[in-house]
């Protein structure tokens, strides 16, 4: 079960650090508490309240055995988004967010295609075949496709939804996303409008500390999701011997009192 964060917790993060008033968006007014030098005042207890919504839709999600794709391209959040996703077994973008990645999503998997035919070509010797020229281009096409593609390699269809660190930076992926109809869970400063996500988590979108509590919230909720799942698919395959045993055993002594019942009558 996905453990839920304590304000205090938050505090300690410095998620409550916004931007520079004067780079606020209005659209956030709801969820700042205050102004202090100049700076915006995230209102964690909205923050705290957010932040369960979003997990409860998460575990969801992950629970009816969809993927959710997390977008965070900033220095301070790659590294972060990359462990958990991957720890939760999610397709993560950390490099550059592909132009189409969603739009275009046919061309996407032919790209990722590409680099199984590489591997393929490796395994059963045509590699080897190729002049060293060749080989070197190849290695090449596979090395950069595994740095922009290589976490999403599993990723054979459209994903259920997306969580994204920084919706102003990431506002490709914010706009493929509300093209298609995919829904956005989303950390949110000040400085961003909070009305195109669907799941706003009002938080500190530049400091690490912050993004590691938030990141690692939402993927222990999407890994409690996958457990759900898991125990759910164990009970669904539990064979219902005893209550056929039962019936077969029950069986000839309900067909006696039977047969007696109508020699008396």
């Amino acid at each position: 079960m996905a453990n839920t964060i304590e304000v205090k917790d938050l505090l300690d993060a410095g998620v409550h650090f916004g931007h520079l008033t004067r780079k606020w968006d209005p659209n956030m007014a709801p969820y700042i508490y205050m102004e202090r030098n100049g700076i915006h005042i995230i209102n964690l207890y909205k923050t705290s309240a957010k932040l369960d919504e979003a997990n409860a839709a998460l575990r969801k999600i992950a629970a009816s055995g969809r993927k959710i794709l997390f977008v965070a391209t900033k220095k301070q959040a790659k590294d972060i988004v990359a462990e958990h996703a991957k720890d939760a077994g999610m397709p993560y973008i950390t490099e550059r967010w592909p132009g189409g990645m969603l739009t275009n999503f046919v061309t996407i998997r032919k790209a990722v295609k590409k680099m199984a035919t590489v591997d393929r070509m490796k395994k059963d010797g045509r590699y080897e075949t190729l002049s060293k020229k060749e080989r070197l281009q190849v290695d090449r096409m596979r090395a950069k496709l595994e740095k922009n593609l290589g976490s999403i390699s599993d990723m054979s269809r459209m994903p259920a939804a997306l969580f994204i660190v920084d919706t102003v930076r990431e506002h490709i992926a914010v706009a493929e996303a509300l093209n298609l109809g995919i829904p956005i869970f989303a950390m949110v400063d000040t400085n961003a409008n909070p009305r195109d996500i669907d799941y706003v988590i009002p938080s500190n979108d530049d400091a690490s500390r912050s993004i590691e509590i938030i990141i690692k919230s939402v993927t222990d909720a999407v890994k409690a999701g996958l457990e759900d799942r898991k125990n759910e698919k164990g009970d669904d395959d539990q064979p219902k011997k005893k209550e056929g045993k039962a019936d077969k055993k029950d069986a000839p002594k309900k067909a006696a009192k039977k047969a007696v019942a109508s020699e008396e009558e």
